[in-house]
C-alpha cells in the first residue's frame, strides 16, 4: 500500500489523500484549496489527481476544504461512487450548490469592478456551476456510522463519528494485503470532547496506520464556558459604543455553535438586546438538515428538541436569505451582530459587511475559527493596517477579536488522546500528520514520539509514503 498526500499536507486546506493498494485506488476527501486567489484558482482547476484511476472516493465531512472540489473531479471525468454519511450527503446537496452560486456571484461582481476600472484583480471564471453539482450528487452514497461495506476490491470501509460537524466521520479502511489486513484510520477533522450539540468523537479500532489532522497540535483550547463569558464581554463592549460585530463564520457548525451560545447568553440575561442576523441562505438550509439527523446530536440537544425548543432560534434573531435584506443590514446605522459566511473571508456576503464596517473603529470583527495563510481572514487576524476587500485596499480600523476556543477542531490534548487510543490496540506502525501547518506539526510530532510513537511524519504536498 502507498499513500500520496496531494492536499492538506503541511497546510490546512484542500484535503486530498490518495490510497493505492494492490487492487484499488481510493481518494480520501476532495477539498477546495483556499488561499491567495490566483494560487487557489490554479490548484483547484488541476487538482493533481487522475480521476479515471480512482476506484472510489471517501468523504469525511461536508466542509468545503474537504468536499468543495468534488464537482471539479466530476467535470474532469470521475464517474465512480463517493461514500459519506447520510448527513454529509444532505449537507453537500446544500453546500456545494451554494459554493457554485457564490463563485458565480463573486465572479460577476469582480468582473464588473474590473470593467469599471475599480479593481486590479484578474478576470474570474467560476470553477463549476449548479449542474456540475447535480451530476456529482447522483454519485454520492450515504453510509451510516458503524456499518462495514466493501467499496473496492480488497477495501472495506467503516465510518465512526468524528464529532467535528454534523455527519463528520472518522474513516476506517480495512485493506486486504494478502497475508494480512492493514487498518488505516483517517481522522478527517477530529472534533472536541464535551462540546454542545454533537456527540463526542468515537474511539478508533486497532490501528496500523493513523492519518491524523494536526491543526491545533501546538495548543490547548480554553473551556467552552470561558468562551461564552468572553463572547458576552465582547458583544456588550462593542454594542455599548454603538458598533456592529461582524462574525465571519463557516455556515456549517460554527454558525450554529455561535447562535447556540448567543441563545444561552440571552436566556441568562448576559447579552444586550440588539438584532442578530445570520446572513446566509445556506445556514437556513443547513439548520433544516440538522433537524433531519438527531443521530448526530448529544443527549442534551436531543432533550431540548424533545421539549419543543429549537437550539437555533430566539427573539431578535433573524435568518437572512434575500440580497435586499442583506443590503439593509449595512444601511442600518444601529448596533447589531452579523454572522455571515465565509469563515475565512474569501468569498460570500461577509465581504460586503466587512467592506461596510472595517474602516470604523466603533465596529469589531470577531474571528471564531482558524484562518489559513494568504486569506483575508488571516490578514485581519494579523492586524494588517490595510487589507484588500474586493480588490480595493481599505484601512483596518475596526477592533479585531480572536476567539479560537470556539473551534470545532481537537486541540493538542484531544489529538494526543486519540493517537494513544489508536496505539492501545498494539498494532500502530505509522502516524502521519496532515491538515496542519509546520509549526504545530513539529510540536505534536515531538510530543507523540515522546509517547512511544516512533514513526511519526508530516509529509509535504506530493509526498508518497510506502507501507513496508
Amino acid at each position: 500500500m502507498e499513500i500520496e498526500f496531494v492536499g492538506a499536507a503541511q497546510t490546512v486546506t484542500g484535503s486530498k489523500h490518495v490510497v493505492r493498494t494492490k487492487h484499488a485506488t481510493v481518494l480520501l476527501d476532495c477539498g477546495l484549496f483556499q488561499g491567495k486567489r490566483s494560487e487557489s484558482i490554479e490548484k483547484n482547476r488541476s487538482l493533481g489527481i487522475d480521476p479515471r484511476a480512482l476506484s472510489a472516493v471517501v468523504l469525511s465531512h461536508a466542509h468545503i476544504d474537504h468536499s468543495g472540489a468534488l464537482p471539479i473531479l466530476r467535470k474532469l471525468g470521475y464517474e465512480g461512487p463517493v461514500y459519506c454519511t447520510p448527513a454529509t450527503r444532505d449537507l453537500c446537496a446544500a453546500m456545494l450548490v451554494d459554493a457554485a452560486m457564490i463563485q458565480e456571484s463573486d465572479a460577476r461582481f469582480i468582473n464588473k469592478q474590473i470593467a469599471r476600472g475599480q479593481s486590479g484583480m484578474d478576470h474570474v471564471e467560476p470553477l463549476y456551476d449548479a449542474d456540475d453539482v447535480t451530476r456529482l450528487l447522483a454519485q454520492m452514497i450515504g453510509v451510516p456510522y458503524e456499518r462495514k461495506i466493501t467499496i473496492a476490491p480488497g477495501v472495506e470501509l467503516t465510518f465512526l463519528d468524528a464529532g467535528h460537524v454534523l455527519g463528520s466521520a472518522i474513516t476506517v479502511l480495512a485493506v486486504d494485503e494478502g497475508a494480512s489486513t492493514t487498518n488505516l484510520v483517517f481522522t478527517g477533522d477530529l472534533g472536541r470532547r464535551r462540546m454542545p450539540i454533537l456527540r463526542d468523537p468515537e474511539r478508533p479500532p486497532a490501528t496500523d496506520v493513523l492519518i491524523m489532522e494536526s491543526t491545533y497540535g501546538d495548543r490547548l483550547h480554553a473551556p467552552i464556558q470561558e468562551m461564552d463569558a468572553k463572547l458576552a464581554e465582547v458583544m456588550t463592549r462593542v454594542i455599548a459604543r454603538g458598533g456592529k460585530v461582524i462574525v465571519p463564520s463557516f455556515a456549517l457548525e460554527r454558525a450554529q455553535e455561535i447562535v447556540f451560545a448567543l441563545k444561552s447568553l440571552r436566556r441568562r440575561g448576559l447579552m444586550p438586546h440588539v438584532p442578530v442576523y445570520v446572513d446566509s441562505p445556506l445556514t437556513v438550509k443547513i439548520t433544516d438538515v440538522f433537524k433531519l439527523h438527531p443521530e448526530c446530536f448529544d443527549s442534551d440537544t436531543r432533550a431540548l428538541i424533545a421539549g419543543g425548543e429549537s437550539p437555533f432560534e430566539f427573539d431578535e434573531l433573524k435568518y437572512v436569505s434575500s440580497v435586499e435584506d442583506s443590503k439593509r443590514i449595512d444601511a442600518d446605522t444601529g448596533p447589531a451582530i452579523i454572522i455571515s459566511a465565509s469563515g475565512m473571508c474569501e468569498s460570500g456576503r461577509v465581504l460586503h459587511h466587512l467592506k461596510a464596517t472595517i474602516e470604523d473603529p466603533k465596529n469589531a470583527v470577531l474571528i471564531v475559527g482558524f484562518q489559513a495563510p494568504q486569506t483575508l481572514g488571516r490578514r485581519i487576524v494579523e492586524h494588517r493596517p490595510r487589507v484588500r476587500v474586493f480588490g480595493v485596499e481599505r484601512d483596518l480600523r475596526a477592533e479585531v477579536v480572536v476567539m479560537n476556543g470556539f473551534s470545532a477542531h481537537a486541540d493538542q490534548a484531544d489529538l494526543v488522546d486519540f493517537a494513544e487510543q489508536a496505539q492501545s490496540g498494539g498494532r500502530l506502525r505509522k502516524v502521519v500528520l496532515v491538515h496542519g501547518e509546520p509549526g504545530p506539526q513539529k510540536v505534536l510530532r515531538e510530543l507523540l514520539q515522546g509517547r512511544g510513537m516512533g514513526d511519526v511524519s508530516a509529509p509535504g504536498p506530493g509526498d508518497r509514503l510506502a507501507m513496508t
